[in-house]
């Protein structure tokens, strides 16, 4: 019995951090998802009293992906009470040209500013707006957000670790005696010690088998999925081939890490 509370609590730290290690990657993906959202919705609105090329609007900056022309006629129809045709063609002509610059990737406040003053180089451009107000508190929520994550992530980790280390030795301790009367005999210490690397990998193993089934379940979940189709994004929340096997190779290497910890630890009291 109390060897396996000793197998489930070892497949229990494993799985803590296999599963925080996979709600970071979900965390992190739903935020590039949303980023690009933002990307497509976000556009820089600049004022020139000339036209503006393609091939100039490009060299403003790598981000700058495509540049539209916003025609006045919108803006005019909204001051447009008594005026005559003739009047309103005078005031397309007399107004500045306004262009829309759609963005490549969602960008930080400092390639913000950097754009902003690279287009105002520009000796016929007279205005940029770029909401540089809201970009920079949307930007830094989702940089909060991922960093929260984050440092969650790393504690549970650090926990844990020490946890799996601790119950790695408890099962050294309990097989001592077996492995001293080996060394007796010159079994070298990978052999006496083989007990505690198999224990390793095959709790490794199942703990990545319980997450691979449980974020299996949660990936088809209709409920999670109707979350993330609300804020207006599709995210892969697991991927059974690519995830498993960063998961998996993470679970045994950590577990397989800590055993040969305890092992050379071992070997220096002898």
């Amino acid at each position: 019995m109390q060897s396996i509370k000793n197998h489930l609590s070892l497949i229990i730290a494993l799985f803590s951090i296999i599963f925080s290690m996979q709600v970071f990657i979900v965390v992190d993906r739903s935020i590039n998802a949303y980023k690009q959202g933002l990307t497509d919705s976000y556009s820089v609105i600049v004022v020139s009293q000339k036209s503006i090329d393609t091939n100039t609007s490009m060299n403003f900056s790598p981000l700058v992906s495509s540049v539209s022309e916003i025609t006045p006629d919108s803006v005019i129809k909204r001051l447009n009470t008594n005026m005559n045709n003739k009047n309103i063609e005078l005031l397309k002509v007399s107004l500045p040209k306004f262009y829309k610059l759609q963005l490549n990737t969602y960008p930080s406040p400092d390639e913000i500013k950097e754009l902003t003053k690279s287009i105002l180089q520009n000796p016929s451009v007279t205005k940029v707006e770029d909401f540089a107000h809201n970009h920079d508190k949307i930007y830094k929520l989702l940089l909060l957000f991922k960093g929260m994550i984050g440092i969650f992530a790393i504690t549970i980790f650090i926990v844990t670790s020490l946890l799996i280390f601790k119950e790695l030795r408890i099962w050294q301790l309990k097989h001592s005696e077996r492995m001293s009367i080996m060394g007796l005999f010159g079994a070298p210490m990978w052999l006496r010690s083989a007990v505690l690397f198999r224990l390793s990998i095959v709790d490794a193993f199942i703990a990545s088998l319980i997450a691979f089934g449980v974020f299996t379940y949660i990936s088809m979940e209709p409920y999670v999925l109707q979350q993330f189709s609300n804020i207006g994004i599709s995210v892969v929340i697991f991927n059974k081939i690519d995830d498993f096997i960063l998961l998996f190779s993470v679970s045994i290497f950590l577990s397989v890490l800590l055993a040969m910890l305890i092992v050379l630890g071992h070997k220096e009291e002898a």
